[in-house]
C-alpha cells in the first residue's frame, strides 16, 4: 500500500460513518473484502432506519395524503401549489431578472444553477417568501428526514439533442446510498417531448431484490468504467429495476406551478429530450449524515447562515478548484437571465 494510502486511511475509516458514498476514492468503503462480508449493504439497511426514525418525528411538517403518498411512491407531486398571484410574481421575477449564473455541462445538456442567497432573496420577495413557505419547507424536511434548511437554486436545465453525447442524467440512477430529497417547483410547463423527470415508483424503498443488487455492485463498484457508478450514484438498466421488484417509471410532464418532491435515493431520471428544450424549475435539495440520529436542529439554520448552503457550497468548490487546479465543474458565467440560451 502506497504511504499515502496508509496516511489516509484513518480518515477513509472515519468516513464510514458519514454520507461518503465513493467506492472509487475511499479504500475502506470500496473495498471488496469489506463488501463481501456486507458492509455497504449494512450501511444502506441503517441508514434507511434512521431515516425512518426521523421522519416519524417529523409527521407535523406534510399532510396525512401527502405522508401517504411519499411513503407508497417515494415522491409528491402537487398540482396548482402556489395561489395564483404569489406564483404569477414568482415568475414575473425569475423571467425578468438578470442573475449571476454557474453552469455544468453533461453531453447534450447544460444545467444552470442561479444560488439564492439572502442577498439575491431580499431583491425577490416572491421568490423568498415561496422558499420560506410551509409546504416547499414543510415537504422538503419531511422527505429528507431532516428538520434543517434545504439547499435552494434556481434550475434550468437547458438541453439540444441534436449536438453531443447523451446526457448522462438520463440513465436511471439512485443518487446516493441512503435517503435524502429533491425538489422541483416547475415553472414552465415541461411536456414529453422536453425530457421531463421520471421515478421509480417505490424504488426508495428496499426490496430482497434490490438489497442483493446493491451487494452485487458493491463488489465490482470500484472498479466500475462508469465514473458515477463507482462515485456511489449507482445507475440500472430497467431490466434490473424489474429483477429488483419495482414497476416501470413514472414521468412527470407537468403544468407550470406544480410542484414535485423525491426521495432521490430511489431511482429516477431525465426522459431524452425529443426536442430542443428549456426545463425552469425552483429546485431544493436535502442531504445530512444518514447516521445522525437528531432531525435537528441544524447549524445551518442560525442567524447569519439561514439560507447560504448554496453559496458556501459554491466557495468550497471554487477554493478546491483553487487549491487543485482543476476546473470547476460548474463555473460562473456572468450575469444572465434564468431562461436564456446556455453559455458554455
Amino acid at each position: 500500500m502506497h504511504p499515502k494510502d496508509i496516511a489516509l486511511l484513518p480518515f477513509q475509516t472515519l468516513a464510514v460513518a458519514s454520507g461518503s458514498k465513493s467506492f472509487r476514492h475511499n479504500r475502506v468503503i470500496g473495498s471488496p473484502a469489506l463488501n463481501r462480508r456486507g458492509l455497504h449493504v449494512q450501511r444502506v439497511k441503517l441508514a434507511e432506519q434512521i431515516a425512518d426514525a426521523r421522519r416519524r418525528r417529523l409527521r407535523r411538517l406534510a399532510s396525512p395524503e401527502h405522508r401517504e403518498m411519499f411513503g407508497e411512491l417515494g415522491y409528491i407531486s402537487v398540482e396548482n401549489a402556489l395561489p395564483d398571484e404569489l406564483f404569477a410574481a414568482v415568475t414575473e421575477e425569475v423571467e425578468t431578472t438578470p442573475f449571476p449564473a454557474r453552469e455544468m455541462k453533461q453531453g447534450n445538456a447544460v444545467t444552470r444553477f442561479i444560488t439564492l442567497s439572502p442577498e439575491v432573496l431580499r431583491k425577490t420577495p416572491a421568490l423568498a417568501q415561496t422558499i420560506r413557505g410551509d409546504l416547499f419547507q414543510g415537504l422538503m424536511r419531511y422527505a429528507g428526514a431532516s428538520n434543517t434548511d434545504p439547499l435552494v437554486t434556481l434550475h434550468t436545465v437547458l438541453t439540444n439533442p441534436g449536438k453531443g453525447r447523451p446526457d448522462p442524467q438520463t440513465a436511471f440512477h439512485s443518487d446516493t446510498f441512503h435517503p435524502t430529497s429533491k425538489c422541483w417547483l416547475f415553472l414552465r410547463e415541461v411536456e414529453m417531448e422536453d425530457g421531463p423527470f421520471s421515478y421509480v415508483p417505490g424504488s426508495h424503498r428496499m426490496t430482497p431484490g434490490r438489497l442483493e443488487w446493491e451487494y452485487e455492485q458493491s463488489l465490482t463498484a470500484r472498479e466500475h468504467v462508469n465514473g458515477h457508478h463507482s462515485g456511489g450514484s449507482f445507475r440500472a438498466s430497467e431490466d434490473e429495476l424489474r429483477a429488483m421488484g419495482y414497476p416501470a417509471a413514472v414521468p412527470f410532464p407537468v403544468k407550470a406551478n406544480t410542484l414535485v418532491v423525491a426521495d432521490t435515493h430511489g431511482f429516477h431520471a431525465r426522459q431524452p429530450s425529443a426536442r430542443p428544450s428549456t426545463r425552469l424549475a425552483l429546485y431544493a435539495s436535502l442531504r445530512v449524515n444518514p447516521f445522525n440520529p437528531l432531525a435537528g436542529p441544524d447549524i445551518m439554520d442560525l442567524p447569519g447562515l439561514r439560507g447560504r448552503k448554496a453559496q458556501l457550497l459554491d466557495m468550497y468548490r471554487a477554493a478546491e478548484a483553487r487549491i487543485s487546479g482543476k476546473k470547476e465543474s460548474q463555473p460562473l458565467v456572468g450575469e444572465v437571465l434564468a431562461a436564456s440560451p446556455a453559455v458554455r
